[in-house]
């Protein structure tokens, strides 16, 4: 067996996503396994180097999980010409500068989403990769979670018959900040820090709806500020000028329509954070991060409206629980491993810049729908 090292510049680890499924539970945890196996006698063993503006921060998460590299001088890890692998976890204001460095250095790039502030920084992105000849991808997780792989084995099995409807719900209350600490940074709900619920969901509402049902061909969204006052990191009040709420029409080729609601001014009364039902001729599906659950047109109970007397059934024991049949690994540490194979063995890959560059589309189309309040096509975009 050879072990061949991959060095990983992870730029924006020490926030939130960055840190916990990024570093740890991605990283960190192929470590743990002994390194990636590419079933061809070699092993990948990623080693990360800590990227970021604060130099204490850095040093103690570098510390605290036994690694020894780490700088605040990005342009100097760009220019070590033994890292192999650019990673972006940065708000999303500064990561097209730093993607732009990346690439001309002639490295891999990997980023969150949204690539880009606007659709043509994000084209931009995409083209300077492919003319420099780096592989390039971005994150897509929701696709690699349990309930959704699920999600899509029915759909690629044919369980719905003709799909007629999806309808999403996502979201949970965000603490304002000044009795409890938000679950949030502050800059989320700032729009001049590139802030708001469109471009951090609709990104994702496009690769789901894509990868699973089809292309968004047409977009009709309110987008709002529900919570106008919010309290910061030190407890000073602001100004929340970026929406915290956004409810969505999408149209999907072949005729499907999808309605998602996605909030931080919400309390939650489903079974997880984010569920997708899925209506066809044929069956119905509700997915959610981990759990699926079918309900057969051969087993559809008739329900009869009758305002005048209490509900006997409980409607969620008519659901029949879809099984695992599989192992499934945590969905940011799976999407890892495909982009490494894809880097260094060239495997199949399409969760690229400029799927992240559709995300970024359905974004800003999305709050020029809000701003207009007109439905407006999604035209496809290609290099």
């Amino acid at each position: 067996m050879t072990r061949k090292t991959v060095r990983i510049a992870m730029n924006g680890v020490t926030g939130r996503m960055g840190h916990r499924q990024h570093l740890v539970r991605s990283i960190l945890a192929l470590r743990e396994q002994g390194g990636l196996d590419l079933g061809d006698g070699t092993v990948l063993w990623p080693e990360p180097v800590l990227v970021g503006r604060r130099a204490h921060a850095l040093r103690a998460l570098a510390e605290r999980y036994g690694l020894t590299e780490w700088s605040t001088d990005l342009d100097a890890v760009l220019a070590d010409d033994t890292v192999d692998i650019y990673f972006d976890a940065q708000v999303t204001a500064a990561r097209e500068d730093a993607l732009k460095k990346a690439i001309a250095a002639g490295k891999h790039v990997y980023t969150e989403k949204p690539t880009a502030t606007g659709l043509d920084g994000a084209l931009q992105l995409a083209r300077l990769a492919e003319a420099a000849g780096v592989r390039h991808g971005v994150v897509q997780d929701k696709i690699f979670l349990p309930g959704l792989l699920k999600l899509k084995r029915l759909v690629d099995g044919g369980f719905f018959g003709r799909i007629l409807s999806v309808r999403g719900e996502f979201g949970y209350w965000v603490f304002e900040g000044d009795w409890q600490s938000a679950q949030r940074p502050s800059w989320n709900y700032r729009a001049e820090d590139g802030g708001g619920i469109v471009v951090d969901m609709f990104p994702h509402w496009e690769y789901v709806l894509h990868e699973l049902f089809g292309r968004v061909t047409s977009v009709q969204a309110l987008a709002t500020t529900h919570i106008p006052r919010r309290w910061d990191e030190d407890g000073r009040p602001y100004a929340a000028t970026a929406d915290d709420a956004a409810y969505g029409i999408f149209e999907i080729e072949g005729g499907i329509v999808a309605q998602i609601n996605a909030s931080w001014a919400v309390r939650v009364h489903r079974d997880e954070l984010v569920e997708f039902q899925v209506d066809g001729t044929e069956g119905s599906a509700v997915a959610g991060l981990r759990r699926c659950r079918v309900q057969h047109r051969s087993a559809t109970p008739r329900p009869v409206w009758n305002p005048d007397v209490p509900a006997t059934e409980v409607f969620r024991d008519q659901w029949q629980e879809v099984p695992d049949n599989t192992e499934f690994d945590n969905g940011f540490k799976a999407q890892w491993e495909l982009f490494l194979k894809h880097v260094h063995t060239g495997a199949p890959y399409h969760w690229d810049l400029l799927a992240g560059a559709r995300g970024v589309q359905l974004a800003e189309l999305g709050l020029k729908s809000s701003a207009e309040g007109r439905r407006l096509e999604v035209p496809e975009i290609t290099l």
